[in-house]
């Protein structure tokens, strides 16, 4: 067998992992909220791979060589930190069948929180302005 070739195709399969996986896949980026709030979504990632070859017999040439390779990769979201006023809390998505479905059934929840810390900053920030004795 052609270490060569077989080597190549197994260095390509695994680079190609490589761009497809790595911690910000798992970590997301920061997505940053009025009001001071941090959502950070986290995921889980599964993948696998598989490559081989074989040599076959010639006559004309010393060795030909087949191969082949191939990788398969899921993203699954299950939770999301989220940071207000150096608080953090992890917000699990409940198992539903499919990964649309938790996120749907968690954006309620979510809009829920972000919607009563911006009314909370709104107030905050209207007796600032009142006079000390109308407080």
């Amino acid at each position: 067998m052609s270490e060569k070739s077989a080597g190549a195709i197994l260095s390509a399969t695994i680079e190609k992992i490589r761009d497809l996986v790595d911690t910000s896949t798992i970590i997301g980026e920061a997505i940053y909220a009025e009001g001071g709030v941090t959502i950070i979504p986290v995921s889980k990632v599964t993948y696998g791979f598989a490559s081989g070859g074989a040599d076959f017999p010639s006559k004309n040439q010393n060795e030909l060589f087949g191969g082949g390779g191939g990788a398969g990769v899921t993203i699954t979201p299950v939770a999301f930190l989220v940071i207000n006023d150096g608080e953090v809390t992890l917000k699990h998505i409940t198992a539903y069948d499919n990964a649309a479905e938790r996120v749907v059934n968690l954006v309620p929840e979510m809009f829920d929180k972000v919607t009563s810390l911006v009314n909370k900053s709104k107030k905050d920030a209207a007796k600032k302005q009142l006079p000390a004795d109308a407080q």
